[in-house]
C-alpha cells in the first residue's frame, strides 16, 4: 500500500487512539494533530493521501479548517473526511457543500472506517 498516509485531526486522545490502533492494524501511517493549527503546521510538511476531521475542534473548528485546507492549492485534492458525534439532520449535507467528502459518525465503526479510507485513496 503505497499511499497510506492518513491523518487525524482530533482532541479527545480516546477517540485519536481507538483511529490509530484500526489504521496501523491495516498498515496505515497515521499523523496525528489535535487541534486546528496543529493540522496546518503538519500540512506545510506533510501531504496525507486523505484527512479524518473532527468537526468540533478547540480554536479552530473542523469546518474552518476544511475550508482552509481547500482553499489551498497545495491540499486542495487531499480527500477529508468529516467525523462528529454532533450530526443533525442537515448537517451531512452542510459537510458536504464546505468541501468534506464523506461523513462518518462516532462513535467509530472500527470495521467500516478502514473500508472508507480505502475508498477514497484509491479516487487518486
Amino acid at each position: 500500500m503505497p499511499d497510506n498516509n492518513v491523518m487525524v485531526v482530533e482532541d479527545n486522545e480516546k477517540n485519536r487512539k481507538l483511529v490509530r490502533v484500526v489504521l496501523k492494524a491495516k498498515g496505515y501511517n497515521v499523523i496525528e494533530a489535535t487541534t486546528g493549527e496543529e493540522a496546518l503546521n503538519l500540512l506545510k510538511n506533510q501531504k496525507p493521501n486523505i484527512i479524518l476531521m473532527d468537526i468540533q475542534l478547540p480554536g479552530i473548528d473542523g469546518l474552518t479548517l476544511v475550508k482552509q485546507i481547500k482553499a489551498d492549492a497545495i491540499t486542495k485534492d487531499i480527500p477529508i473526511i468529516a467525523v462528529t458525534a454532533y450530526a443533525m439532520k442537515g448537517d451531512e449535507q452542510k459537510f458536504l457543500e464546505t468541501g468534506c467528502d464523506a461523513y462518518v459518525s462516532k462513535p467509530i465503526n472500527t470495521q467500516e472506517l478502514p473500508l472508507i479510507i480505502e475508498k477514497y485513496i484509491k479516487k487518486e
